[in-house]
Formats: structure tokens, sequence, C-alpha cells
């Protein structure tokens, strides 16, 4: 079985910074993407940032010049330090992993279970 345990979730006042980790384990054979999603309350899920094992980024406009996404692949761990947080960034952070539990298996959606980020004064 493939687990990913987030972390780094809290409150914070606006300005201020907050790094989450996503650790993957278990039956892993090999990672393409992870990344990190992002839910709101009444507001669909969206996407926050990706990063491939190439280390090729992508982020959504609205997190550009204020958040980074990094990747550490021998640990297979992605981590997203996000500064100068806003309220609207108050959301359900959910770490997402693309990858192949076995050799000979497809590349599959994983799941973190989610982690609180709460902006406000």
């Amino acid at each position: 079985q493939v687990q990913l345990v987030e972390s780094g979730g809290g409150l914070v006042q606006p300005g201020g910074s907050l790094r989450l980790s996503c650790a993957a384990s278990g039956s892993i054979f090999s990672i393409y993407a992870m990344g990190w999603y992002r839910q709101a309350p009444g507001k669909e899920r969206e996407l926050v940032a990706t990063i491939t094992s190439g280390g090729s980024t992508n982020y959504a406009d609205s997190v550009k010049g204020r958040f980074t996404i990094s990747r550490d692949n021998a640990k297979n761990t992605v981590y997203l330090q996000m500064n100068s947080l806003k309220p609207e960034d108050t959301a359900v952070y959910n770490c997402h992993a693309d990858l192949k539990a076995a050799l000979h298996s497809d590349y599959d959606d994983y799941w973190g279970q989610g982690t609180q980020v709460t902006v406000s004064s």
C-alpha cells in the first residue's frame, strides 16, 4: 500500500509563511509527478503547484511568486513553501502523487489526507 502523509499546516497571520511537507511511503516503484491541491469551503478543489521527477514545475496564477514547490526524489517527499500568505489561501491542502506501485503497474493517482491552512489575523 502507498501512503502520502502531509504535515506543516496551521494558523498564520496574513503576510506570514508556512512550509508543507508530504512524504510518500509504501510500495513505490517510481513517482512521476507530485503536487499540491487545495479546497476552500464551498469551492471546488484547485491545483496549487506540481513538480515532475525531472524538476519541471507548474503553478496556479494565484500563487506564482509567493509559493515554491520542491522535491527530494531520494526521500519521495514534496514540499510547498508558502510566503506572503493571504486570507484567500485558507483551505485544506492535499498532497498528490502520480506513481507506479510496481514495475508492471500503471501510473495511478494517490492522495494524502489533507492539512488545514488558515490565514487569519
